[in-house]
């Protein structure tokens, strides 16, 4: 975009309901210009604009068909009016901000993807990469976790990503009495020990609630995985996405500017503080 700060008028192509609460949205610039002009980088975000109500920071889940694809949660007065919106409605998009996952430095290594909940939606981009481009990358480890087995988005998907070749995929439900097929019981972290892969030549990119990335930064490094090695996507009250409002800064980065994605090993002194 050449102006960050316009938002240009999108139109909801096609809206597919994954839960009672989440919703994928479909959206194609009503300008075919401006649809032909916008790039992005898996991991980045942008400002989604419903008219009279406000704007909300969504993951770019991906791109397909000639669609912008945004995976939204309906959990405040925006974003429920987003989930709501059915196909030929308008909203104003903004974008894209933040930085991207590493895949190009990545290259040549394992990687691991771990995520919980709807923290999947930020790296499905970076998945999709990593396989239309296998060869360039050793072993890939999905590891995505739950509370209940009907809350998990896309099953058929990380079921097809189990015949992609050297391509292991770990699946956890905290709160079902019974494993389900292929499944394990509890958190995502308990997959880690169950993942393969060579610490020495792993990048990880991580995704979800953050007691439960601090959890997974510290089972890995038991494992021998280098802070400088390990990335994770953060989520904050992002309202400008320029680094001026100030209402997503934590210590001296801005989440909207400097992130949403961080090396553990430039933040962890003041990531892994409880409460922070």
């Amino acid at each position: 975009m050449t102006d960050p700060w316009t938002p240009y008028c999108a139109q909801v192509v096609d809206r597919v309901a994954e839960t009672p609460d989440v919703v994928t949205l479909s959206l194609r610039f009503a300008d075919p210009d401006v649809q032909s002009r916008y790039r992005f980088a898996c991991g980045q975000f942008n400002m989604l604009y419903l008219y009279g109500l406000g704007e909300v920071p969504i993951s770019i889940m991906d791109y397909q068909d000639g669609c912008l694809q945004h995976t939204i949660r309906a959990v405040g007065r925006v974003s429920r009016g987003l989930t709501q919106l059915q196909p030929g409605a308008s909203i104003g998009l903004r974008g894209p901000y933040g930085n991207s996952w590493p895949l190009e430095e990545a290259r040549g290594r394992d990687l691991l993807f771990i995520t919980a909940g709807l923290g999947c939606a930020p790296v499905i981009a970076a998945i999709r990469r990593a396989i239309a481009e296998r060869d360039s990358y050793r072993r890939l480890v999905i590891m995505q976790g739950v509370k209940h087995r009907e809350d998990m988005l896309w099953q058929a998907q990380y079921d097809r990503w189990r015949e992609v070749p050297d391509c292991q995929v770990l699946l956890a439900a905290s709160e079902e009495k019974q494993a389900p097929f292929a499944w394990s019981l509890g958190m995502v972290t308990t997959l880690i020990d169950k993942a393969c892969f060579d610490p020495d030549s792993a990048t990880v990119m991580m995704c979800g609630p953050e007691p439960m990335m601090r959890a997974s930064i510290r089972a890995l490094e038991q494992k021998g995985v280098a802070a400088e090695n390990c990335y994770f996507s953060l989520e904050r009250n992002m309202q400008c996405a320029l680094g001026l409002c100030g209402h997503c800064q934590m210590g001296a980065p801005f989440i909207c500017k400097n992130g949403p994605i961080f090396r553990v090993s430039d933040v962890r002194e003041w990531f892994l503080l409880e409460g922070y």
